[in-house]
């Protein structure tokens, strides 16, 4: 039988299908499934976690670096917008 996100066991045939999606529909049973973001969120957690033991620290490094450069870069645009906005002010 096979499962559904939660690991709770779902009916294989149509008939079963259907009695369940009826149960659910007059309240008789209540039936919670996670929203896609929620359960993209719980994967990519876990996933992250397994994914920064497997890497290297020098590849951790460069990701860092890369990471820092992306956010200075941001920061160095934002000083010359205020720079230039002064400069015209003046």
């Amino acid at each position: 039988m096979p499962k559904g996100p939660q690991g709770k066991k779902r009916p294989t045939d149509v008939i079963g299908a259907a009695i369940k999606i009826a149960q659910i529909a007059t309240g008789e049973i209540k039936d919670k499934i996670d929203t896609g973001k929620e359960y993209a969120r719980k994967g990519g957690r876990i996933g992250g976690k397994s994914r920064a033991e497997k890497m290297t620290p020098a590849r951790k490094k460069s990701i860092a670096k890369k990471a820092a450069k992306a956010r200075w870069k941001k920061f160095k645009i934002f000083l010359f917008v205020i720079s230039n906005e002064v400069n015209q002010t003046k």
